[in-house]
C-alpha cells in the first residue's frame, strides 16, 4: 500500500491548488502509516469502514481522508492493480451546517488580544471577505488603482474589491507591519504560513474568551454584513452561485410581521 499510495497520488493532486495538495499529501502520509502492512487486494470496505469509525469525531479529516483513499484506489481500478475500489458504499460523516456569526463586538475582543499582524490579517479577512490563504498572499501587485484584486486559489475566481476608506487604512496598516519596505507580498518578502496564523488567532480567541469561533468564520461574517450593508456578497465572496453564497450567510436579525385578525361579523346596520 505505501509503495502504490507513492506512486498513484501525483495523479491525484495534479492541478490541484496548493492548499489542496498540502491537505491530500497529509491524508496520504497517514494513509500509508495505516496500511503500511496491508498489500492493495487485502484492504477491505471492513477495513474502510474501521478508519471512518476511528476518525468520525474529526469529520472534515475524515471524509478527505476516505475521499483520498477512495480516490487512490480508483486509479488502482485504472491500471488494473486491483479488482474492486474497498472504498465504495462507505458513507462520509454528515456535517451540520455550521451557523456561528462573530458578532462585531466579539471581532474586536479577539483583536485586542491578538498581534499587530493578526489584526491586520484579520481586518483584511473582514473587509475583503476571502478567504484566509488568498488573503495570506495578497502581493503588492495585487493593490490596483481601482481596487485590491485577488484571484481565488480555490476557485480560480478573480473579484476586485474597490477601494474604500477602512480597506485603504487595512492595507497600510499591513504595509507599515515591514516598515514599508518594497517586497513581493502584502505582508512581507514571503506570505505568512497558515499553521502559524491560525495558532495565533486560536490563542487570541482564547485569551479574549470566545473559544468557538475559527478564523474561517471571518469571510462569513463579511458576507452577512455586506448583505446587511446593501453590498452584494455573493460578487464579494466570488461565487458563481447564489446557493454556495446562502451558505456563507449567518444574519440573525428578528423578522418583522404582521399576523391576521379575527373575522368580525359584519354589523346588521352597515348591511342595511
Amino acid at each position: 500500500m505505501p509503495e502504490m499510495i507513492e506512486t498513484l497520488l501525483p495523479r491525484i493532486v495534479a492541478g490541484k491548488a496548493p492548499a489542496t495538495v498540502r491537505k491530500y499529501t497529509e491524508a496520504a502520509r497517514y494513509l500509508q502509516k495505516v496500511f503500511a502492512e496491508f498489500a492493495p487486494e487485502q484492504v477491505t470496505s471492513a477495513d474502510v469502514v474501521a478508519l471512518r469509525r476511528h476518525l468520525i469525531d474529526h469529520a472534515t479529516v475524515c471524509n478527505r481522508t476516505i475521499s483520498v483513499l477512495r480516490m487512490l484506489f480508483h486509479e488502482a481500478l485504472e491500471d488494473r492493480l486491483v479488482e474492486r475500489n474497498p472504498c465504495v458504499g462507505v458513507p462520509t460523516v454528515r456535517q451540520p451546517k455550521r451557523d456561528r456569526r462573530v458578532e462585531p463586538e466579539e471581532f474586536e475582543r479577539i483583536k485586542a488580544q491578538a498581534s499587530r499582524k493578526l489584526a491586520a490579517i484579520m481586518d483584511l479577512c473582514y473587509l475583503t471577505g476571502q478567504r484566509i490563504s488568498d488573503v495570506l498572499k495578497i502581493a503588492r501587485g495585487d493593490l490596483r488603482e481601482e481596487g485590491l484584486y485577488v484571484a481565488q486559489e480555490k476557485t480560480k475566481a478573480r473579484v476586485l474589491i474597490r477601494w474604500n476608506a477602512d480597506l485603504r487604512a487595512a492595507v497600510e496598516r499591513a504595509l507599515a507591519l515591514h516598515g514599508n519596505v518594497p517586497g513581493l507580498f502584502l505582508f512581507g518578502k514571503r506570505p505568512p504560513g497558515y499553521s502559524g496564523v491560525w495558532k495565533a488567532y486560536k490563542k487570541a480567541r482564547e485569551a479574549a474568551g470566545i473559544p468557538d469561533v475559527v478564523i474561517h468564520d471571518l469571510r462569513a461574517m463579511a458576507g452577512t454584513e455586506a448583505e446587511a450593508q446593501g453590498v452584494d456578497p455573493q460578487k464579494l465572496l466570488g461565487h458563481t452561485d447564489r446557493k454556495m453564497t446562502e451558505r456563507y450567510l449567518r444574519d440573525r436579525r428578528i423578522t418583522e410581521a404582521e399576523g391576521p385578525a379575527f373575522r368580525r361579523k359584519r354589523d346588521a346596520t352597515a348591511k342595511s
